[in-house]
């Protein structure tokens, strides 16, 4: 019986695959990806596209803003000619795909730590200009470290996520009549709005983790993290989960 956590519209994937290894899946979205309150930055950045050297993409939904925006402005993938393009990991990549581009570099560690490195190995950054549409509360490491690698970088705010309280009190009654085994976190956000929303008694539950960010996030916040993801994508995670559930079936 596991709990997922991420938005209802990206969690398809992973509720889909535990279904059908078996798993009984509780959707718990404990956010919503809205519109950032000041538009114009992002489309202002959106509409120089072209004079960007890299376009770093750290996340699906900053790929679906930024497309959704550059066509608002009449125009298309087309437009990105000549601009390399960074996908943090494979669902990034993935939904570049759906959108007619392909992106240029993808790093080994699907984390800002791993963007910075890839970029870094892929040629000298001084007088780069970078792109990053991203959420509204991402950390602050990847813009300082391109900066400070002699880049010119336009952090822009794409979308933001706030809380989704919908189905607090259910998840509060099924984690109080132990009738959860696993939650998972794939992103620091998550974490932050669980604890907000539900607290930190989550009785006999395990959490699982997609990557080291977001197992720090919930330690901080005082959940214990008994699964973490070797590779930090969706797959990774449920690779995890099987085998983690595969152990304990054994003991």
């Amino acid at each position: 019986r596991i709990v997922v956590t991420r938005a209802r519209a990206q969690a398809s994937e992973r509720v889909e695959r535990l279904n059908a290894l078996g798993a009984e899946v509780f959707q718990f979205p404990t956010i919503r990806v809205v519109q950032p309150p000041q538009l114009e930055p992002l489309r202002r950045a959106v509409a120089e596209a072209d004079s960007y050297d890299w376009i770093v993409f750290t996340s699906v939904n900053g790929v679906q803003r930024f497309w959704a925006e550059l066509r608002r402005g009449g125009g298309d993938t087309r437009n990105l000619r000549g601009v390399s393009l960074c996908a943090i990991g494979p669902a990034t990549s993935a939904a570049i795909e759906l959108e007619g581009a392909q992106a240029d570099l993808i790093p080994e560690r699907y984390i800002a730590e791993g963007v910075i490195e890839a970029l870094r190995g892929h040629g000298p950054l001084e007088g780069a200009r970078i792109l990053l549409p991203r959420a509204e509360q991402a950390r602050s490491i990847l813009p300082e470290a391109l900066r400070e690698s002699g880049a010119e970088v336009d952090d822009v705010v794409a979308y933001r996520t706030i809380l989704d309280a919908a189905d607090a009190a259910e998840l509060r009654q099924r984690l109080d009549a132990g009738q959860v085994d696993l939650i998972t976190f794939t992103a620091s956000s998550t974490v932050r709005n669980f604890v907000e929303l539900v607290g930190t008694e989550i009785g006999d539950a395990r959490v699982a983790s997609i990557g080291p960010i977001t197992s720090d996030a919930a330690r901080e916040v005082g959940l214990p993290v008994h699964v973490e993801a070797e590779v930090h994508s969706i797959p990774g995670l449920i690779d995890a989960l099987s085998e983690y559930v595969a152990r304990m079936a054994d003991r």
